[in-house]
């Protein structure tokens, strides 16, 4: 059985600590998330399109952002703890890697440990910043992806991102010229809405007319989901025209990953003693994954970029 926000257990954290006199333990967790250097480093990650030009293509930041607007709505109609979805949602992302799915794929690929930025989100927490989160929102953090979480605000938040990523995608790809309005499937427009607005819409009111017994939707209205699902993997996420720039993004990720295993002296103090305390592996994709995409197009520029002499 899921626990409730409410259980006594949903609050334990990793290191035991006295309570905030003036905020609940999600505030709390909401607050170190917004306070922490993971977070603030979304900003410059990639979310579909690679270092697009321009300032209104979504970046990971603000994809954040939205399915964090979209998961509080939801939660508030629902009567359940809009705190613990809001910390779920600022923190789902903390700990994705540069260049987006791109990113994550190569380094699951060279790294011995593995990754999926879910489980990173959760490390980055716990290890890296030390944030000391409650159980809920590491377990909501955990589980954004493909998993149902133990708490309702988990599974909120689960619904929210997919909600805002396709919706937001859309947007970005007719802007970048990969697709135009009659392009959507007419059956997903007919359930749907034609605009973002009007699907964001009808996708929110129909987790909130679903109730919060359980977490979903209405079965006409997600299969239409589900069809601008595959609709957006068939001809955006899998289509050549976005991904063309993402190979030299591998190539830029593995050669530093590769660098940093040779030389970790090279990396900051505090990569160099996880690598002491596990092992180089994790360590180097720590630093690795937790840089912008700006940062780590720098990085190989000082490192493998031959410098002109002035």
């Amino acid at each position: 059985m899921a626990c409730q926000s409410t259980d006594k257990g949903a609050t334990v954290r990793l290191k035991e600590e006295e309570p905030c006199p003036y905020r609940t333990a999600f505030q709390r967790d909401r607050d170190r998330i917004l306070h922490c250097s993971a977070f603030r480093r979304l900003k410059h990650k990639t979310q579909v399109f690679l270092s697009p030009v321009g300032d209104h293509y979504r970046t990971r930041l603000t994809h954040t952002l939205e399915v964090s607007q979209i998961a509080r709505t939801i939660a508030k109609a629902l009567f359940l703890n809009e705190e613990l979805t809001e910390a779920i949602a600022l923190g789902h992302d903390i700990g994705h890697s540069p260049f987006g799915h791109a990113g994550e794929a190569v380094l699951n690929q060279i790294c011995p440990h593995h990754y999926r930025h879910y489980e990173q989100s959760v490390r980055v927490a716990d290890v890296i910043e030390k944030l000391n989160l409650t159980y809920a929102v590491r377990d909501g953090i955990l589980c954004h992806t493909n998993k149902i979480a133990s708490t309702k605000e988990g599974n909120i938040v689960r619904f929210a991102d997919r909600i805002a990523y396709l919706n937001h995608d859309i947007e970005d790809a007719f802007r970048a010229g990969v697709l135009v309005p009659e392009d959507l499937p007419s059956e997903v427009i007919h359930v749907l809405g034609k605009t973002k607005s009007e699907r964001i819409t009808t996708l929110v009111s129909a987790m909130i007319c679903h109730g919060a017994e359980h977490i979903g939707m209405a079965s006409d209205v997600q299969k239409a989901f589900d069809i601008l699902h595959e609709f957006m993997y068939a001809n955006v996420y899998l289509n050549p025209s976005c991904k063309h720039e993402e190979q030299k993004a591998e190539q830029l990720l593995e050669s530093l990953y590769r660098y940093f295993r040779k030389f970790p002296e090279k990396m900051p103090e505090n990569y160099q003693q996880i690598a002491l305390a596990s092992d180089i592996d994790r360590a180097v994709c720590d630093y690795v994954s937790g840089m912008s995409d700006s940062y780590a197009v720098n990085q190989y520029s000082e490192l493998f970029i031959p410098k002109f002499w002035k």
